[in-house]
């Protein structure tokens, strides 16, 4: 006779993820232990702002900038919900007051200004906030003569809540990054996935090297957007970032696990 209130066991909730690419089911900490990569095809996961951080640069190294900067609703814009809604539920999920990180640390010893857009607060889209932050980084790896390095994962481009103050957000970074440039700066580029819309369409794609996950989906309007509006069917894996090194958009696909390597390497070769 089987015991009476006996509780049953099972399986621990989140011990097992599934992979989106090739639909293995996954031991979370085997993946977490790989640099959060599919053992079965090195499908690359979402990674937090914190988690790349902590990949890339030496432990506890990293000195955050303009923690302070907070979003506001310029234009009192409602879709489903009010904007500054929409805000304060974003920064509550995430615990981060925007969709971008900036700071200087140091890779394997070398000390660099970084930055990174996180895609888990309003899909990484560049508000106000964001592009002053990433506007202020590359001005103080000017002024400091650093080298700068930008991790972008932005699905959603320009934050359409912030109209013409976000998309100016576009060319306010551009130009810090010329001056930047002009002043003999290494800026180097990382794509992950997805980069898209207006990130894509400016410091994405503007680093003296750019460098992209395996994978990633890098473009400006994607393939669903293209074929509703100008009927054109594109080509098979078009927008990933082994389509754009074939044509010359990425100067090198790195895997997650090598790319601090990778970055250190390059660094020391371009500062020599």
């Amino acid at each position: 006779m089987a015991s009476v209130g006996k509780m049953k066991r099972g399986v621990p909730e989140g011990l097992w993820i599934r992979c989106p690419q090739c639909k293995a089911t996954i031991f979370r900490k085997e993946a977490e232990s790989r640099f959060n990569v599919c053992p079965e095809c090195q499908h690359h996961f979402y990674l937090p702002a914190r988690e790349r951080i902590r990949q890339l640069l030496d432990a506890d190294s990293f000195e955050e900038w303009f923690k302070d900067l907070r979003p506001s609703d310029p234009l009192g814009f409602k879709d489903r919900i009010i904007y500054g809604e929409r805000l304060k539920a974003e920064q509550a999920k995430t615990g981060m007051p925007d969709a971008a990180v900036v700071g200087r640390g140091y890779i394997r010893g070398r000390p660099v200004v970084f930055g990174v857009t996180d895609f888990a607060f309003m899909a990484g889209s560049m508000g106000s906030v964001v592009g002053e932050k990433l506007t202020r980084a590359v001005e103080e790896a000017t002024r400091l003569t650093l080298p700068l390095i930008f991790v972008s994962g932005s699905g959603g481009g320009a934050r359409m809540q912030e109209g013409i103050l976000s998309l100016m957000q576009m060319a306010k970074v551009s130009a810090a990054l010329a001056r930047y440039d002009q002043a003999g700066g290494l800026y180097i580029s990382v794509l992950t996935n997805p980069t898209m819309g207006g990130v894509a369409a400016s410091f994405a794609l503007q680093g003296d090297l750019t460098l992209a996950e395996p994978g990633a989906l890098v473009g400006f309007a994607g393939k669903r957007t293209i074929w509703n509006t100008v009927r054109l069917e594109l080509p098979e894996g078009f927008q990933t970032s082994e389509f754009l090194l074939k044509h010359g958009f990425v100067d090198r696909i790195v895997a997650r696990k090598d790319l601090r390597t990778e970055v250190a390497r390059i660094v020391d070769f371009c500062e020599r």
